[in-house]
């Protein structure tokens, strides 16, 4: 399936081999991308994320918010996370990540980093539960970060940094041969909030 993105901003490809990965800087400007993270910030009900590994229930310091469509739970890593409902500033970017790339999504899981010591190891976002025709769209508000792909075979990698009010674009079938990584640092950094907008298949829901 082919996408198309309808924007007036450059963007980058970032890898163009065993699927497609789309950078595009400054969609929003600094000051829409700070008010974007404060309403995120204090209208959504963050909780601390909680996986399974090894055998064991762990709970992080980054906290997550999973919000979408009435009928759209997801899990992941073993846990059963059920949508808070969109609020208005929510819509609103959903619309607008919608427009980049002519497609439409029920979902969206936000991530919040309080600071460098907090990432994300490396994984693919091939849940049962996801559509693996869509794409996936990711807003990042806040600091900037150093994100990562490695490819699952023979292990190539590719880092970029994510600014804030910048967009991640990741057509299919990247999910099936990358995994991806928010990179950790000692460096001091403020906050950040990344955004992943989704598509759900609710016949796979239960």
């Amino acid at each position: 399936m082919q996408f198309k993105l309808e924007s007036t901003e450059t963007f980058t490809t970032c890898l163009d081999t065993d699927g497609r990965v789309e950078y595009m800087p400054s969609i929003f400007d600094d000051a829409t991308s700070n008010r974007l993270f404060e309403a995120c910030l204090n209208t959504l009900d963050w909780q601390p994320d909680q996986l399974y590994m090894f055998g064991k229930k762990i709970t992080t310091q980054r906290k997550v918010a999973w919000v979408g469509d009435q009928d759209c739970s997801y899990t992941y890593s073993g846990v059963k996370k059920y949508p808070q409902p969109w609020t208005a500033d929510l819509l609103w970017i959903k619309n607008k990540m919608e427009a980049l790339v002519q497609y439409k999504f029920n979902s969206c899981l936000l991530n919040l980093y309080h600071n460098g010591s907090e990432g994300m190891g490396w994984h693919s976002d091939d849940e049962l539960e996801l559509d693996r025709n869509a794409p996936i769209v990711s807003l990042s508000l806040g600091a900037v970060r150093k994100f990562a792909f490695k490819h699952k075979l023979h292990k190539t990698t590719h880092a970029m940094f994510l600014e804030n009010g910048s967009v991640l674009v990741m057509y299919p079938p990247t999910q099936e041969f990358w995994h991806h990584s928010l990179l950790k640092t000692k460096q001091l950094v403020s906050s950040r909030i990344n955004l992943t907008f989704r598509c759900i298949q609710l016949e796979n829901v239960d």
